[in-house]
């Protein structure tokens, strides 16, 4: 343990000199995976400025007083990296201002009627009311997905005004100060957020449909890849988080709650802006194409289980199948490429994306599992050719002065150990006699590759579907192969790789 602390010791002047240069190297590699990420932080710095002036200008605060603070925390907690995130929370922070300084207003004008032992118990009534109802308001889900932070403002803001006026003299102009403040912060954060460079829920949401695609497309055609050209290895539990079949499809299994977010906020967005199509944005068709593709990917997660199987086909075998599978694999792999690109360039599915090919693929495939009989049905043996598994030696009796509970034990300990010893032996010889063993995880894999192409026919139902809501272009035979060259730097763009960014828990704030 000493030598370890010494040794961690020395190595930290070193760490220190290299810390520099790693911090620099992470900025840098956050930035350019997203450059959104660098405008956004822009953003909200000229946001913060912006505020900030009603506090430094002499006039803007002799108007707002010290209610300009108020301005400031609103950019802070509400100024979101999209436009549907920054509205939702924008348009519920200030109904939520609005109509709780309104309520306040209303019970002081009654509480002010009476004396003021009537007035401190009127408070607490409207507060403890005000309070439990709305606390349990928020437990139901409509208001829960949409409308959570508006209430938890409304709340916030009835109790620190009712209490308050009890105390202040002169609560209006405290209040009205403060509205003010906020409205002048979440207009300050809807501005920057439609009009800025903005960032659309909608466009996030279409671009993660776009790369689930595709990434199911890898993870598919990396297990056959896999199946086929790899030699025999050990398996390996923990390698599996640096398999790239494992993170395509692990991303899609894992996009439902992310997928919900973003399409709740995309509905917060105004068409004008974010959607060509003059309808609303689908973002409910995109959920449901994301629960199909996560029905799809449940069928990959097992073929991907036969590739990690126990029991292996020995690659002579699984050579008699590997070009009709690669062949299968490779049209499954075109058509959701092809899905990807329709989606991706907003147009129609071509009429034939399930082409000839892939049946014929298909036949090719059952012609070749025809063709090897044998190896799935095995040689017709009779009942007695089976093994003969080794029978426990019956145990013998003992003696009267072995009775007892020491011989009971005794008896019990050596049946353990008979057991620990036979069961492995057993499962051994129960798997080594069936004579065709070796060619089941062959059909497994077989059986779940024709799965997927059954259950890639439900996804292109989606996707035409969506196609369908959401105004995408007529598909034109030919269209996509035009290619213009041109020359001029200023028309070439820089694709960069699409990034969910999800705004902080709304009730946290």
């Amino acid at each position: 343990m000493m030598n370890d602390l010494a040794k961690k010791t020395d190595e930290l002047p070193e760490k220190m000199k290299r810390f520099p240069m790693v911090l620099c190297r992470n900025i840098w590699k956050v930035g350019r995976d997203d450059p959104r990420r660098a405008i956004h932080a822009l953003k909200v710095g000229f946001s913060l400025t912006l505020v900030s002036l009603l506090y430094l200008m002499e006039p803007l605060f002799q108007g707002v007083g010290q209610n300009a603070i108020w301005a400031v925390m609103t950019v802070v907690v509400v100024l979101e990296f999209t436009a549907g995130a920054t509205l939702c929370k924008g348009l519920n922070r200030g109904s939520g201002t609005l109509l709780a300084a309104s309520l306040a207003f209303l019970f002081e004008f009654v509480a002010n009627k009476y004396g003021k032992d009537f007035r401190a118990v009127f408070i607490g009534t409207s507060i403890f009311l005000i309070g439990a109802s709305t606390t349990y308001l928020r437990f139901f889900p409509n208001i829960k997905k949409n409308y959570d932070y508006g209430v938890l403002v409304f709340l916030l803001t009835f109790n620190l005004i009712t209490v308050s006026s009890y105390r202040v003299d002169d609560i209006l102009k405290v209040t009205r100060g403060r509205v003010y403040a906020i409205a002048i912060g979440s207009g300050v954060c809807i501005l920057m957020s439609l009009f800025i460079f903005p960032n659309w829920s909608g466009e996030d949401l279409h671009n993660s449909t776009v790369s689930k695609i595709e990434g199911l497309a890898r993870s598919i055609e990396a297990c056959v890849d896999k199946y086929f050209n790899d030699e025999e290895q050990d398996l390996e539990i923990d390698d599996t988080t640096e398999d790239p079949i494992y993170t395509n499809y692990k991303a899609v299994l894992d996009s439902k709650s992310t997928d919900e977010t973003i399409a709740r906020h995309a509905s917060w967005e105004p068409r004008l802006f974010s959607w060509r199509c003059r309808n609303k944005f689908p973002s409910q068709q995109y959920i449901k194409v994301g629960g199909i593709l996560r029905h799809f990917g449940y069928a990959v997660v097992a073929l991907h289980g036969t590739v990690e199987t126990e029991i292996r086909t020995s690659k002579s075998v699984r050579l008699l199948f590997k070009d009709p599978c690669i062949r299968l694999v490779s049209e499954v792999t075109k058509s959701l490429m092809e899905l990807a690109g329709s989606i991706r360039n907003r147009r129609r599915c071509s009429p034939d994306i399930l082409t000839e090919n892939l049946h014929l693929a298909l036949q090719d495939l059952n012609t070749t599992l025809k063709s090897q009989p044998r190896l799935f049905i095995g040689p017709t043996n009779g009942p007695n050719d089976m093994p003969k598994m080794p029978q426990p030696k019956p145990e013998k009796r003992l003696s009267g002065s072995k009775t007892g509970s020491r011989s009971f034990f005794e008896r019990k300990s050596s049946v353990g150990r008979e057991r620990k010893v036979l069961r492995p032996m057993l499962s051994k010889l129960a798997i080594t006699s069936l004579e065709f063993s070796e060619a089941l995880p062959l059909a497994a894999f077989v059986a779940l590759l024709v799965e997927c192409v059954a259950r890639l026919d439900i996804v292109i139902e989606e996707v035409e579907e969506l196609g369908r809501v959401a105004c995408f272009k007529e598909f034109k035979d030919g269209g996509d192969d035009v290619i213009l060259d041109v020359d001029s730097s200023s028309h070439r763009r820089r694709r960069s790789r699409t990034e969910i960014n999800l705004p902080n828990s709304a009730s946290a704030e």
